[in-house]
């Protein structure tokens, strides 16, 4: 059996299942991190379920007893720098965004390319999982060329379009300041297209004293993507797993405790995809009950204004899928899935969107 590292990305990943960090053959450390704080969802799931249910799993079921190092909010590693953490060894499992990987990863954040999507994250991670299960290639590029393993996918509420002026068109858009919130692709998927808005380099918020607008309207329903977060997925080293691999193969005992370990690390990431997609759907409303408090007007924009924004993007799924196909990339079979898989669970494109 071969060993992985194991990560968090929204996806959850992980490298090598054990390293030299043990101070036993009874004894695991493992060290865990994420770019974003606890306030996340996604991160807070990780320090409240993933790595207790982990923990107990392993003292109930094995002869091991595994030791979380908990690193949140970029102590270790930021928000982008995930991936490389985990395969360079920094640390053991991860939790990020694939959309902030786009040149390592340009297809594993597939929903943003397909504007308007669900905003049902229960719908947004389920969908992620039927595309995942069906096109092998979204796997094991993690595996074969980041020596990492995929423990669960993550899911994240939809985007939503934050103005400090009124607007119920997409004309009302033009020639507005909004300001760019990295990764790109939500760029185009937000404000791209037909939209006419003037799109300035920044954060997540608008910023007054560069002579863009203040967040006080939320207009909502952009559509929910999944965090392939390394919000995310979970690996191992492979140098040091393989190493194991030969100890075990001589101590039979010890390699069939170190497979309970990694099947119970595959069984709780699993249960942690689906516990993003409810926790999240529970927290949304909330979350807006306490933007109102604040005095932020929020609305949800209509089907026809939906429709429209949606037809200023018609092209840009094919665009992507051509641009993504010509790098030998799975992109046209990835958004033709997701389309249909998101049709399946009960999504009604306001445009649907056709990839040859």
């Amino acid at each position: 059996m071969k060993f992985s590292r194991i990560a968090l990305t929204a996806a959850l990943i992980g490298c090598g299942l054990f390293t030299a960090r043990a101070a036993s053959a009874e004894d695991i450390k493992l060290r865990i991190a994420s770019g974003h704080p606890p306030v996340q969802t996604y991160v807070n799931l990780m320090t409240t379920y993933f790595v207790p249910e982990v923990t107990k799993r392993v003292a109930a079921r094995t002869k091991h007893k595994v030791e979380f190092i908990e690193a949140y909010g970029g102590s270790i590693v930021k928000v982008a720098d995930v991936l490389e953490g985990v395969q360079s060894g920094i640390v053991d499992i991860g939790g990020f965004c694939f959309c902030f990987e786009p040149s390592n990863l340009p297809l594993h954040a597939f929903q943003v390319m397909l504007p308007f999507g669900t905003m049902d994250p229960v719908v947004s991670v389920k969908l992620a999982r039927a595309v995942y299960d069906k096109v092998p290639y979204m796997s094991k590029v993690l595996e074969d060329k980041f020596n990492q393993r995929l423990l669960g996918l993550i899911a994240d509420n939809g985007y939503n379009l934050g103005t400090s002026f009124d607007w119920n068109t997409v004309a009302d858009l033009k020639g507005k300041k909004t300001r760019r919130r990295r990764p790109e692709p939500q760029v185009a998927r937000v404000c791209g297209g037909g939209s006419g808005a003037i799109l300035a380099a920044g954060g997540v918020y608008l910023d007054a004293d560069r002579g863009l607008q203040r967040l006080d309207h939320v207009p909502v329903g952009l559509g929910a993507v999944q965090a392939l977060r390394n919000r995310q997925v979970l690996y191992r080293n492979r140098l040091w797993s393989d190493y194991l691999a030969r100890a075990y193969d001589q101590q039979g005992a010890l390699r069939q405790a170190a497979e309970d370990v990694q099947n119970i690390l595959l069984e709780v990431g699993r249960e942690y995809e689906a516990r993003t997609g409810t926790v999240n759907l529970e927290n949304y409303p909330k979350q807006l009950d306490q933007l109102r408090a604040n005095g932020v007007t929020v609305k949800k924009i209509t089907d026809a204004v939906r429709r429209d924004w949606a037809n200023t993007l018609k092209d840009w799924p094919q665009q992507k899928a051509n641009e993504l196909d010509k790098q030998g990339l799975p992109a046209s079979q990835v958004l033709k899935l997701a389309l249909e898989e998101a049709e399946k669970l009960g999504h009604k494109w306001p445009l649907r969107y056709q990839i040859k």
